[in-house]
């Protein structure tokens, strides 16, 4: 097993413009550089069980199985069967939140004003939501399975009244989030603004993927010992594979 990229362990690498979306099937035992090109990049993203769709990531569970609010390295995300679709094994940016959910049309219009495809092609404004439907409808899925996502790169911080502050600035231009799958997973991923960044403009950025090999983890991997739930929470995935 190795958690660190090494450039003849790649698989493929692509660069998600911004606002655009894709999905795909991570394997289990490959890892996942998301990469922020410009800095100030937001990207959405939705993680199921890619051989039984009905599992999928749950956000309650991640949070509270691991007593934090945000995801940065150590931290995975679990399915609501209490198994682990992936672990981050690296990351360079230190907070990436997982409360806020994704745009609609409704936000979009409302902040950055109405550009249609039939006027303004492939300049035409694009929200979060929309764009996650027709990736899911790819794969057989649809609205009832919009569930709660992470958004990578983007920090929201809480207040003792409760009150969430978006903070610019959070990604630099190269920073990166690496995961490791560690079941067969489908990623579906938008490039879209985040749903309370401030910036009057509409100014999506790009996301560099870059895939690789890295095996699966050992007993003394770091993800699998961060806090005592994941412990059982990799054993419960191991099973599958058994």
């Amino acid at each position: 097993m190795t958690t660190q990229f090494q450039p003849e362990l790649a698989l493929w690498e692509d660069t998600l413009p911004g606002a655009a979306h894709w999905s795909f099937v991570m394997k289990r035992g490959t890892a996942l550089r998301l990469t922020d090109l410009e800095g100030g990049a937001n990207l959405s993203a939705l993680f199921y069980n890619a051989e039984e769709k009905l599992e999928r990531y749950n956000m309650a569970d991640t949070l509270k199985a691991q007593h934090t609010a945000h995801l940065s390295k150590g931290f995975v995300c679990y399915s609501d069967m209490g198994r682990v679709l992936c672990s981050v094994i690296e990351d360079s940016c230190g907070w990436h939140d997982t409360l806020c959910g994704m745009s609609d049309a409704a936000l979009v219009k409302a902040r950055y004003g109405e550009a249609s495809y039939q006027a303004q092609r492939n300049a035409m404004h694009r929200n979060a939501r929309d764009s996650m439907l027709i990736e899911l409808g790819k794969w057989g899925l649809g609205k009832r399975d919009v569930v709660a996502n992470v958004n990578f790169f983007s920090k929201v911080s809480a207040d003792d009244a409760g009150n969430l502050a978006f903070q610019p600035g959070n990604s630099a231009a190269g920073d990166f989030v690496d995961l490791r799958f560690e079941m067969n997973t489908l990623v579906v991923l938008s490039a879209c603004q985040h749903p309370l960044d401030p910036n009057p403009a509409y100014q999506p950025r790009p996301v560099k993927l870059t895939a690789w090999r890295c095996g699966t983890p050992d007993a003394a991997d770091h993800c699998r010992n961060f806090r005592p739930e994941n412990t059982r929470g990799f054993y419960n995935t191991e099973l599958l594979f058994r």
